[in-house]
C-alpha cells in the first residue's frame, strides 16, 4: 500500500525538504515552508496541493516534474531548478474551489537557472518572474497577440499545435513557456528554423 505523507498545519523554516520517490505528498493545508530547501524527487502524480506557501525557498526537481497544477499554492520570492514540463503556477479560475481554498498565486520568482516545457503562469505580474532564456522561449500575453501569431510563419507542426495551444489559453493565463528541443522533434521542424521563426514574432521572450 502507497504511504501517505501530509505536511499540513505546519511551518518549516530554514530546512532541507525531501519530497522522495514513492509516497504520496498531500502539501497543506495551512503549510508554510520558509527560507528552506525543496528537493522533489518524487513524480507529479505523487504530489497533492492541497493550500500553502513556499517563502524565498529553492525548489530543485531532480529527474523531470510532470504535470502539477499549483494553483492553490503561493509562490514568494522561490528559486526554481532542475526540469519541469506541464506545470501550471499561479491561480486559474475554475481550478479551485474558493469557497473552501485560498487561492494560490507567483511573484518575484526566478526561473532562470530551471527548464521549462509547457509550464503556465496564470493571473500573475509577469514583470516579477525571471524566466529562462533560450534554449527555452516564452510566449508573453500569447491572447492578446493571438491574430498575428497565428498569421505568422511557422516551420513543421508549430503553428498548428504549439502555437495554438497557446492562443487558446484560458482566461488569466499570461504566459507558457517551452523549451526548443523538445518543441522542434515534436513539431517536425528544427531547432534553427523554430528560432529564426520566433525571432520575428511577436510577445516572445528567448
Amino acid at each position: 500500500m502507497t504511504p501517505n505523507i501530509h505536511h499540513e498545519k505546519r511551518e518549516i523554516v530554514g530546512e532541507r525538504l525531501e519530497l522522495k520517490k514513492g509516497p504520496i505528498y498531500w502539501l497543506g493545508p495551512d503549510l508554510t515552508v520558509r527560507d528552506s530547501t525543496v528537493i522533489i524527487s518524487a513524480a507529479g502524480r505523487s504530489l497533492v496541493p492541497m493550500a500553502g506557501q513556499f517563502i524565498n525557498c529553492t525548489i530543485q526537481a531532480k529527474g523531470q516534474l510532470k504535470g502539477v497544477v499549483w494553483s492553490q499554492m503561493t509562490f514568494r520570492g522561490c528559486r526554481f531548478k532542475g526540469r519541469f514540463r506541464g506545470n501550471e503556477f499561479g491561480f486559474r479560475e475554475g481550478l479551485v474551489d474558493t469557497s473552501r481554498f485560498k487561492p494560490g498565486g507567483i511573484e518575484d520568482c526566478d526561473f532562470s537557472e530551471a527548464e521549462l516545457d509547457g509550464v503556465a503562469f496564470n493571473g500573475c505580474d509577469m514583470g516579477t518572474i525571471r524566466l529562462p532564456r533560450w534554449p527555452c522561449f516564452t510566449f508573453v500575453d500569447p491572447v492578446r497577440h493571438a491574430a498575428e501569431l497565428r498569421k505568422h510563419s511557422w516551420p513543421g507542426l508549430v503553428g498548428r499545435v504549439t502555437v495554438e495551444v497557446a492562443c487558446d489559453s484560458p482566461t488569466g493565463r499570461v504566459a507558457v513557456t517551452w523549451h526548443a528541443a523538445t518543441v522542434a522533434e515534436q513539431m517536425e521542424t528544427t531547432v534553427e528554423e523554430l528560432r529564426a521563426a520566433l525571432e520575428t514574432a511577436p510577445g516572445i521572450f528567448m
